[in-house]
């Protein structure tokens, strides 16, 4: 046997045996460890409570997690999976937030505080969302989803049928007016995105959409100008006229209304446009 291989021997054993050595010694750092044991449910609760006080979030989440997964059923579980829903919420997670939310919901739905976990999870997708909402005023919004915005609307709209008269659903009516208009406001960039690509097809089918969907939004008048450029640039100047008398009727005072008179035809009887 030359001396190479007889050398390399201890070192093929060693190898794995260093490797197995390391792991072991990772499985016992301290984030492994349970930072609970020995404590009761009273105390890990005492000891959440005071992390999510000092707002130490992190640490707070930790404490409750323990307390759920070793008292499941205690007295404090309850109160413990409701903390960790805000815990989640303001540590920066909100996909954590909504889930311990929707579990929550489905394991206590009669609980006497259960439209929290519906208004929480609502706030935290919401929350989650206002960089869709600031975003849409600087990014193409062709490539942004308001999938995320829709969620939020839709969590706060099921808190508003469920709990009516709960404390938490004036706020939540609240913030779905402003995701309203924030998805109104969406679809006019995108009919903006159109506009300039002379799809004009696309700009009325989206147009009616936002007519058909967001009465009531500040989106309406420009959603109705864009209609008249849309039908103009298609060459179906009575639909466009049609459109800027509805504008004109519903917003006199838009200055689109005077703006977009210049899209319609001329008058046959030749008195002229009617002015507004």
């Amino acid at each position: 046997m030359n001396r190479g291989s007889t050398l390399s021997f201890p070192y093929r054993l060693c190898l794995p045996l260093l490797l197995l050595l390391a792991l072991s010694a990772c499985s016992l750092t301290p984030d492994d460890e349970d930072i609970t044991a020995g404590m009761s449910a009273e105390e890990i609760y005492a000891e959440a409570k005071r992390y999510l006080d000092d707002k130490d979030y992190e640490n707070a989440a930790r404490f409750y997690e323990r307390l759920e997964s070793r008292f499941p059923y205690g007295q404090y579980a309850e109160q413990a999976q409701l903390d960790l829903i805000y815990a989640y919420y303001k540590d920066n997670e909100p996909e954590s937030a909504i889930l311990a939310a929707e579990r929550f919901i489905k394991l206590h739905p009669n609980h006497p505080r259960v439209d929290y976990a519906y208004y929480m999870r609502g706030v935290a997708s919401y929350d989650s969302d206002q960089s869709f909402i600031n975003r849409i005023f600087r990014e193409n919004p062709n490539e942004r989803d308001p999938k995320a915005g829709r969620r939020a609307f839709n969590y706060f709209g099921e808190l508003a049928r469920r709990f009516p008269g709960s404390k938490y659903t004036p706020d939540a009516v609240s913030r779905m007016v402003t995701i309203r208009n924030g998805l109104a406001d969406y679809e006019l960039f995108v009919i903006d995105y159109y506009l300039k690509r002379r799809a004009y097809v696309a700009v009325v089918n989206r147009a009616k959409y936002v007519l058909e969907n967001y009465q009531g939004t500040p989106a309406i008048p420009r959603a109705l100008g864009s209609m008249v450029k849309g039908y103009h640039g298609l060459g179906l100047d009575d639909l466009a006229a049609n459109a800027w008398r509805v504008l004109k009727l519903n917003f006199p005072e838009h200055e689109l209304t005077r703006k977009l008179e210049g899209y319609l035809p001329p008058d046959p009887s030749g008195n002229g446009q009617e002015k507004s």
